[in-house]
């Protein structure tokens, strides 16, 4: 498709109706990207793998590639506006699911081809010292016969060093869009290098807290596995999506150098997913082996509770078994103790030593029977 029959139907689709022109307004036109420049990170225009030009806008990026018979566009965007997206996608020939994708982000990663445009979506990844968390980012990519378009949701990936890198090997470059996006997969992959050892850490660090018996463990357990499923969501469908790339080199006619390049990638996200998914299942067993500790330990002191009460059950028998022996003489004494008149005990020579008498025997009754019980 030449570059200036670029618009089809989809730009009619695309490009909301303008209304009609006052008498101090200009006729309508496509948005107009000059207006909204803070968006748009950089727009380079290459020839051969080398730096041609720079153009501040879009507009000077659409009209320096149509000069340009063999250049190729690399346009940069960080969250850019809905009029950007929908000049892109006029100029470029964009479908329109794919610039609503690119427009409200939260896509799972995957891979998919309209007609001669390549559309990828990518979650990065970083690992953030401080809070010791992973933050994760949103990349799409739009790849086209002389176009490759960057739109980033999220701090992260930096392709800054991406296109320095690219910039530094104009033979790599010069092999087309292609080479671009695999550059891009390839730095995106990289950044879960880091990610990884970061959650490596923080896994050791988790298992001597559960054995020390940290109270806040199972939080923070479940904070990282948390991460770990997003992790996982954002590097599983990069195996598929590589694949399907793979599986395409004869039918697109992808340089060898790129099939090489693309391989290497592969092999490093396959062992990124593997090193991911065993970090959820060393998650899951250390939940287990936490909870398992808390049982015990609740177990424990549920025993040393019952030890205690057991204890204190034993002590209260023996005060109770003494509160008893005791009560016996005193309830003889009380009564001896009354001043009444008419009680025939007092004028009884042997009352004195029958109430002394009745008092030992029951005393001695009841430490027997308490004896016997075991409560003293």
């Amino acid at each position: 498709m030449s570059k200036n029959n670029r618009k089809s139907v989809w730009r009619r689709a695309l490009t909301p109706p303008a209304p009609p022109p006052g008498p101090t307004q200009q006729p309508a036109g496509p948005p107009s990207p000059e207006t909204e420049p803070a968006s748009i990170v950089q727009a380079v225009l290459y020839r051969d793998g080398v730096r041609v030009s720079s153009p501040a806008t879009l507009a000077e990026t659409y009209r320096e590639l149509r000069d340009q018979p063999c250049g190729m566009a690399w346009i940069g965007l960080a969250r850019p506006t809905e009029s950007e997206l929908l000049s892109l996608a006029a100029e470029f020939d964009l479908h329109p699911l794919a610039v609503e994708d690119a427009m409200e982000a939260h896509q799972r990663p995957k891979l998919e081809r309209y007609g001669e445009t390549l559309f990828v979506v990518l979650r990065a990844a970083r690992y953030l010292d401080a809070p010791e968390e992973v933050d994760f980012g949103e990349l799409h990519v739009f790849v086209g016969p002389d176009f490759v378009i960057t739109v980033r949701h999220g701090a992260a990936p930096d392709l800054s060093a991406v296109r320095r890198r690219m910039e530094e090997t104009p033979e790599l470059l010069k092999l087309g869009p292609e080479a671009v996006l695999y550059a891009i997969l390839d730095a995106v992959v990289d950044g879960y290098a880091p990610v990884v050892a970061g959650v490596q850490n923080d896994i050791d660090e988790i298992e001597t807290e559960v054995f020390r018996g940290d109270p806040e463990v199972s939080r923070r357990i479940y904070e990282l596995s948390r991460e770990m499923v997003e992790f996982q969501r954002a590097t599983r469908p990069l195996v598929g999506m590589l694949h399907g790339l793979m599986a395409g080199f004869a039918k697109y006619g992808t340089d060898e150098e790129l099939q090489r390049y693309l391989r290497d990638v592969a092999d490093h996200v396959t062992h990124t997913s593997e090193r991911v998914d065993g970090f959820r299942q060393a998650l899951t067993d250390i939940l287990t082996v936490n909870a398992t500790l808390v049982t015990q330990q609740q177990n424990a002191e549920m025993r040393a509770l019952a030890e205690a009460g057991f204890e204190q059950n034993e002590e209260i028998k023996k005060i109770s078994a003494w509160a008893a022996i005791l009560f016996a003489p005193t309830l003889v004494g009380t009564v001896y103790g009354m001043n009444f008149e008419n009680m025939p005990e007092l004028d009884w020579s042997f009352g004195y030593p029958f109430a002394v008498g009745l008092m030992g025997l029951v005393c001695v009754s009841l430490y027997v029977i308490f004896k016997r019980r075991d409560w003293l």
